[in-house]
């Protein structure tokens, strides 16, 4: 068991220390928040506290730091934890810029340490459906990726909503959908990015965007999130060469429509509003297969145990560096198409 330290007790930093308590790789030794409150609650749930940031680097018992706090004091904890010889786990998205990650990734080859970025998204059953559907082959290659995450009440009136904590939605959710996208794509270079930004319920940073991947070999995705959206759009919705696919939202199974010839003898028109059309007159049984595709078994805990592997060079790291700065020069880029209005020429 390797002995972790979380720094931030809010609500993401909680959660991976109910994680860790359940973890069957990782210890909890304590966790530390410049909060008074937030130590008092952790000591409550019987959890020791660190009296500062440096008591945890001083103690030799710990293994990995957790970095869990607003994303702008990611970079100096992430380094001094790296310099002071931990393993570091940081929260997402692990910098704001794609410079200050550099500075990460740098410290971690000075330090010989361990660095990773939670991406804890890449376990989400949803997208590890998508994933499987695309891998098998069942309906072919795959053509284009929809990606949707909506709600409805705005951006949670804390520092997520300020543009110097690194708030808004790019950052918040896009780092995953993102990540997920890039995932499936892998090895298909990003030629061109579009991106377009609400602000329905803040100004001072995006509550929402929409945002087009072209990709070197003719595939397309779309991700759009939002949070004014009483009405949801479905969660994935996959095109494949020899079908589709569609997951309502993530609790539910991914539904297929498998092609299983392309030509009918006669297509019969079909009544529409007012007037008839054959071009989207429905299939029929004799050449479409429906069915739902069973759910994937996820454990989340499997990030953790990955990563202590990977310090004792048993495994190879699941979440790269170089994936997570992919990333990164996405998102800046989406920024940047946003400002600008226009869509960027790119090779990411």
């Amino acid at each position: 068991m390797k002995n972790t330290a979380v720094v931030g007790y809010g609500g993401q930093g909680g959660w991976h220390c109910n994680q860790i308590l359940k973890s069957d790789v990782v210890s909890l030794s304590g966790i530390y928040d410049i909060a008074e409150d937030k130590c008092k609650k952790a000591s409550e749930n019987g959890i020791k506290v660190y009296a500062s940031f440096e008591e945890i680097l001083a103690d030799k018992a710990v293994d990995i730091v957790v970095i869990a706090v607003p994303n702008d004091d990611h970079k100096d904890l992430v380094v001094r934890a790296l310099g002071a010889g931990k393993n570091v786990i940081c929260e997402k998205p692990v910098a704001i810029t794609v410079a200050d990650f550099d500075q990460m990734a740098d410290a971690a080859k000075k330090s010989g340490k361990l660095f990773s970025v939670h991406q804890n998204r890449r376990w989400d059953v949803d997208f590890l459906a998508v994933k499987s559907i695309i891998e098998s082959g069942e309906i072919g290659d795959a053509i284009n990726i929809e990606s949707r995450i909506h709600g409805s009440r705005g951006i949670p009136s804390d520092w997520r909503c300020t543009k110097k904590c690194g708030g808004g939605m790019i950052l918040d959710w896009g780092v995953h959908l993102i990540d997920q996208i890039l995932q499936i794509y892998k090895g298909d270079k990003i030629t061109e990015i579009f991106c377009t930004t609400t602000d329905i319920t803040k100004t001072e940073v995006d509550d929402g965007f929409k945002l087009n991947l072209f990709f070197e070999s003719g595939k397309t995705a779309y991700i759009e999130v939002g949070t004014y959206n009483f009405i949801a759009m479905p969660r994935f919705y996959l095109q494949c060469k020899n079908g589709s696919a569609i997951i309502t939202d993530w609790t539910k199974n991914a539904h297929i429509a498998k092609m299983k010839a392309w030509n009918e003898k006669e297509v019969l028109p079909v009544q529409t509003a007012a007037g008839i059309t054959k071009t989207m007159a429905p299939r029929d049984s004799i050449t479409l297969d429906e069915y739902d595709a069973p759910r994937p078994v996820s454990d989340v805990h499997n990030y953790y145990r990955n990563f202590c592997a990977a310090i004792d060079k048993k495994e190879a790291s699941t979440v790269k560096l170089s994936e997570v700065r992919r990333v990164m020069q996405v998102m800046e880029a989406a920024f940047k198409s946003a400002e600008t209005r226009q869509a960027l020429n790119v090779r990411i």
